[in-house]
């Protein structure tokens, strides 16, 4: 009967490979993807780990169960339980831990594509950007890419932190997901035609801080996952270490009901993820009036992570690869709340996102971003001005910073300012917000940016895609933006040493060009740097 068994399983899975050759198997599962009759095959909800659930809740990723039986790739999976999200949430779920992979049908074992793994944002509490489509990136690169994206544990599911999780359980889980997940890649993705040895990590907001995360853990150690990067919008947030996290685990233990419990972290454990959510939310930083936008965030462990994110690159404690940074105009007008009526308020919530700064600290900025004379529908008179402030000190310098530390280490690094203007956005106040580029990245066509872009992107923007796509997919392909960019648009020149040549590539429909840092941002910029460690970033 065993034979006749083994027999009949051969033979299932050899009619799988007959029928569309969408049939993947990996050592511990077999994966039947989708042909989509465009030239692009995906493979959606695998699982490149352990559900995190029970006893491995802030633990460490481990490798994905085995299943006998040909699974149906053709559906996303829940993705991670966020911050604030509801208990009973139909979306969201502690068992999250799935890959998804696009590739150009014709694809083969012996393809050996350039592979573009992109990590979504969500501020380290949320997956904000799940089940990214990378048909129109491969399409773009004329079938010359693989895309793979997936979910990873965020809030305290993700970066919990004390003593009692560093002793029984694991710090930075969210990050080691990622890795988890590069490692997937590398053991799996020649199955779908890629090359391990030629992947390109990519991300935005959180995933592009995560980008920094990743080039500089370990201290700076390589473990060949990854040979370049292009991050959009790198964030550098509050960074604190395992004892000044306590008190988020302590209250946590409290809101849970398990502060009278000999083991508190088994307890949490044990709480049901619906329960567990409903008193999932954000507490003040010591030293914070309000909730910060994001509380939880990846935490100084002395071992993935061993110092701030601007004295690793200081001290060029990095991965040395060929890199993309950049940012957006109006990379804070998202965050800063629009009825800020006062200087008080402004300074206020800056003290809430960071509060190792001081009072000097924050009359320096008060003088270097006075009130501007922009007024927008239903907001406060200092709208602009935190916004400016914000988005410099969290986005935009933190990225001309680490182009410079690339530049001085011998390594190409090109640095961007998204300035595509779409009216609604620019009249309602948010000008160019956070991550907007993503709309033009990810496009499914060059006519068609989606229905989540803004309106303009599939009408009077819609030039912009083809241009931000060719730049994008030639460094997946070649580690260098200009080899297969769009045809007539500029080249795009790397970042150099020099101090009076601060120079960046300006997205903006008819008129991307290369633009020199204005000097009000980089003297801002340079000052905001020089503070960096001392405010925990």
């Amino acid at each position: 009967m065993g034979s006749i068994f083994l027999f009949l399983f051969s033979f299932l899975l050899l009619s799988f490979v007959l029928a569309g050759d969408t049939l993947v198997q990996l050592d511990y599962a077999s994966y039947k993807g989708t042909d989509r009759g465009n030239g692009i095959s995906d493979w959606l909800g695998m699982r490149y780990a352990a559900p995190p659930t029970g006893k491995l809740r802030f633990s460490a990723p481990e490798d994905p169960p085995r299943s006998h039986s040909v699974q149906n790739a053709d559906k996303h999976g829940l993705i991670c339980l966020g911050t604030g999200a509801p208990p009973d949430s139909k979306t969201q779920s502690e068992d999250c831990l799935f890959i998804d992979v696009y590739a150009p049908t014709s694809a083969t074992p012996n393809s050996k594509l350039p592979v573009y793994f992109f990590i979504q944002g969500g501020g380290f509490n949320t997956n904000s950007n799940p089940n990214l489509n990378g048909t129109g990136l491969i399409h773009a690169s004329g079938g010359n890419i693989i895309v793979a994206n997936f979910n990873y544990r965020v809030g305290p599911y993700g970066f919990l932190a004390s003593k009692e999780v560093e002793a029984g359980g694991s710090l930075n889980n969210g990050l080691k997901d990622q890795i988890k997940a590069l490692q997937w890649v590398q053991k799996y993705i020649s199955k779908f035609g890629g090359d391990p040895k030629h992947v390109v990590i990519g991300g935005d907001s959180a995933g592009a801080a995560s980008v920094t995360y990743l080039q500089t853990a370990y201290g700076g150690r390589n473990d060949h996952l990854f040979i370049g990067s292009a991050a959009e919008s790198q964030s550098f947030a509050t960074e604190l270490t395992v004892s000044a996290s306590q008190y988020m685990y302590d209250n946590l233990v409290i809101r849970t009901s398990c502060a009278n419990a000999s083991d508190t972290l088994r307890c949490l454990r044990s709480v049901k993820a619906s329960d567990l959510q409903a008193v999932n939310f954000n507490l003040p930083f010591p030293g914070g009036a309000d909730p910060p936008l994001y509380m939880y965030q990846p935490t100084i462990d002395n071992d993935l992570i061993r110092d701030l994110p601007y004295n690793a690159y200081a001290q060029g404690k990095f991965i040395k690869i060929p890199t993309i940074f950049g940012d957006d105009t109006n990379g804070g007008a998202t965050f800063a709340p629009p009825n800020t009526s006062t200087l008080a308020e402004s300074n206020q919530f800056m003290k809430d996102q960071f509060p190792a700064l001081t009072l000097a600290d924050l009359a320096k900025i008060d003088q270097l971003y006075p009130l501007t004379n922009d007024r927008f529908p239903n907001s406060g008179p200092y709208y602009r001005q935190l916004s400016n402030v914000y988005g410099d000190m969290r986005y935009t310098c933190p990225g001309l910073y680490i182009s410079k530390a690339y530049t001085k280490a011998g390594y190409k690094s090109y640095n961007y300012r998204y300035n595509v203007l779409d009216p609604h956005d620019v009249a309602v106040g948010l000008g160019v917000p956070h991550t907007v580029e993503i709309n033009a990245i990810w496009a499914q066509s060059y006519d068609f940016a989606g229905p989540g872009a803004p309106a303009s992107y599939n009408t009077t923007n819609k030039g912009i895609i083809p241009v931000i796509q060719g730049y994008w997919t030639s460094f997946i392909r070649t580690l260098d933006p200009n080899v297969h960019r769009f045809p007539g648009t500029p080249v795009w020149e790397e970042w150099t040493l020099k101090d009076d040549e601060w120079r960046r590539l300006k997205f903006q429909t008819n008129e991307t060009a290369m633009e020199d840092v204005a000097p009000t941002q980089k003297s801002h910029c340079q000052w905001l740097q020089s503070i960096g460690p001392s405010v925990n970033q």
